[in-house]
């Protein structure tokens, strides 16, 4: 018997005085049976970082043909595609190939990532990669409930969540392109 997602209620304000967004979002989050709560908190904070009416989450890790997060147009061509996490090179080029623009919010130790995966998508044009502090995604993401708000404030490239309990403050570093 296969196990199930676990379903996420998601209230998200977003103030991102960088772009000029301001919209509070209502959503329901699904959770994969192999992903972790760093995982998911990247996802929302991806959501949060490249907010647009019609962005979706995909299936992500059910499905290797749908990116974590994506933005299609109104003829169903994929016209932001994102992803989280420290995919291998291959995986970056492929998801090039598909859509207008790729972004990817990294995770994790990315020191050895970077050395092996960069230089292998360096020349991609419609590649952003930023990567997200390990401690504070990590604090943010403990003992996250089932039911999520956060006011997420974007100002100078640097991510300022509050969960209601405490704010965390995540500061984007960009290793390729930028927002």
């Amino acid at each position: 018997m296969a196990l199930q997602a676990t379903p996420y209620k998601v209230q998200l304000n977003i103030t991102d005085t960088d772009l000029g967004v301001y919209e509070n979002v209502r959503m329901t989050v699904a959770r994969h049976p192999s992903e972790t709560e760093q995982r998911l908190a990247a996802r929302i904070l991806a959501y949060a970082i490249w907010y647009q009416e019609r962005l979706a989450f995909g299936r992500g890790l059910s499905d290797v043909d749908e990116a974590a997060l994506w933005h299609k147009s109104l003829d169903d061509r994929i016209e932001h595609w994102i992803e989280v996490g420290q995919p291998d090179s291959d995986r970056l080029i492929w998801c090039s190939r598909r859509a207008e623009k790729v972004s990817l919010l990294a995770y994790g130790n990315t020191k050895v990532w970077v050395t092996k995966q960069l230089p292998a998508v360096a020349g991609l044009k419609n590649l952003h990669i930023a990567a997200l502090p390990v401690e504070e995604l990590d604090a943010l993401a403990d003992n996250m409930g089932r039911t999520i708000d956060w006011g997420v404030m974007i100002s100078d490239g640097v991510l300022y969540v509050s969960d209601g309990e405490a704010q965390h403050e995540l500061a984007l570093e960009w290793l390729q392109g930028e927002r």
